[in-house]
């Protein structure tokens, strides 16, 4: 890859570096392996992104071609420079993201229905085990008619059973 071209990368996951919230899907986060996976993923990310920062987006220093000529000579060095600076090392080209952009903000508005309804799930869930909470609190003292009253789905079943004459068995 280019010089530009690297620097340009390097600048891209800087930029994506202080956009993560890292901290924020930590709290997400509800298993001790989850977790440990987060963590190791962070790392993975920050070491990448510091070779990024730092090995891969500093110019190659300058080659002293005169240095050379001393102890070598000039015919070699200058066939040598010569074969150097004639490489060209090709600007790259991202015919990739173009491809896969669509896919990945179709992906993204998935996300985040799934997110909304992850969301209304989990809500849905902590209120029943506040009520499930409840109920094991007031179980030893309550009713068979304070019981039905919650549940209405039962009683009609069991008046049923009742009314038809089936005792269970």
């Amino acid at each position: 890859m280019s010089g530009n071209g690297v620097k340009k990368v390097a600048e891209v996951a800087a930029k994506a570096t202080k956009s993560i919230d890292w901290d924020g899907m930590a709290k997400l986060l509800v298993s001790d392996e989850a977790r440990k996976e987060f963590a190791n993923l962070r790392r993975s990310f920050d070491d990448v992104n510091h070779q990024l920062q730092t090995k891969f987006s500093q110019e190659p220093e300058p080659i002293d071609w005169e240095y050379y000529r001393k102890g070598i000579g000039s015919r070699l060095v200058d066939m040598y420079k010569q074969a150097y600076e004639s490489v060209e090392i090709p600007k790259y080209v991202d015919t990739v993201t173009p491809e896969y952009k669509p896919k990945f903000d179709a992906l993204l508005v998935e996300l985040k229905e799934a997110e909304k309804q992850s969301l209304a799930e989990s809500a849905r869930l902590e209120k029943e085990i506040a009520e499930v909470q409840e109920m094991k609190q007031k179980i030893s003292t309550m009713t068979a008619d304070e019981y039905f009253e919650r549940h209405p789905e039962l009683k009609q079943k069991f008046d049923d059973e009742i009314r038809n004459d089936y005792w269970g068995y």
